[in-house]
């Protein structure tokens, strides 16, 4: 069995080593997410991951305890159902965890390490170490190098440019000044009040850029500033 190759029999045995286990490798992905400031750190990724090895045990202890009794297959444990629960229940808490505001969804790696925390919590609770020491060095190598190597390509990220400015402005000179390479206006709004004498232009801007957008959005902040449009409100609102 695997779980003799690196560890010996009476440790994967005992159940409190396993549970100890469970928290601690569980508690390691949790870390790396709570110094990234996310809402499942530390405590809930060790919970989640103990009380999924808790629960193989009981999956476990049931069909030990029910193993050649009776005939009857109705009182036959099935050590996988218990199993099949946990997915299901992870899969709600994990969906909570996700947020979609505009064009971004934010949670959905914090949603991928509470479901990774469950697995290495159930490989642990059943006694299989090596499954969740590996599962969970992997994970933790995916956090960690990945996250430095998101900042080395350029990729996508969307952005609306609200810009109030007088009604007789020529909109191509805006336009003019906001485009530029690594931007492009996906489509444009309008609103005029004849009012005040004010026009609200709304742009929808896709930004391919390596690094913090944000730097491309200040620098055509300063622009519209140093223009001889008279520029009335900007205001930027990440997508």
């Amino acid at each position: 069995m695997l779980e003799q190759i690196l560890f010996p029999k009476f440790i994967t045995d005992n159940f409190i080593i396993r549970l100890l286990m469970a928290s601690i490798l569980g508690a390691s992905i949790g870390f790396e997410r709570d110094i990234h400031g996310r809402a499942a750190g530390l405590r809930t990724n060790l919970l989640i991951s103990l009380g999924a090895a808790v629960f193989m045990l009981v999956s476990e202890a049931l069909a030990v305890s029910y193993a050649g009794k009776t005939g009857n297959s109705v009182l036959s444990a099935d050590p996988g159902r218990i199993a099949a629960q946990i997915i299901t229940g992870i899969g709600f808490l994990g969906a909570g965890a996700i947020i979609k505001h505009g064009f971004t969804i934010r949670g959905l790696t914090t949603a991928a390490c509470i479901w990774i925390s469950a697995a290495i919590g159930m490989s642990a609770g059943a006694g299989f170490f090596e499954f969740a020491l590996v599962a969970t060095i992997i994970g933790l190598l995916c956090l960690v190098l990945l996250h430095r190597l998101e900042k080395k390509y350029a990729k996508d990220s969307y952005r609306i440019l609200e810009v109030e400015t007088a009604n007789n402005v020529n909109i191509s000179e805006l336009i003019d000044i906001v485009k530029r390479e690594n931007l492009k206006i996906l489509y444009l709004d309008k609103k005029r009040d004849y009012d005040e004498n004010k026009m609200l232009i709304k742009f929808t801007i896709r930004l391919h850029y390596k690094g913090v957008a944000d730097k491309l959005s200040h620098i055509i902040v300063k622009d519209l500033e140093k223009s001889e449009i008279p520029i009335h409100k900007i205001n930027w609102i990440h997508k």
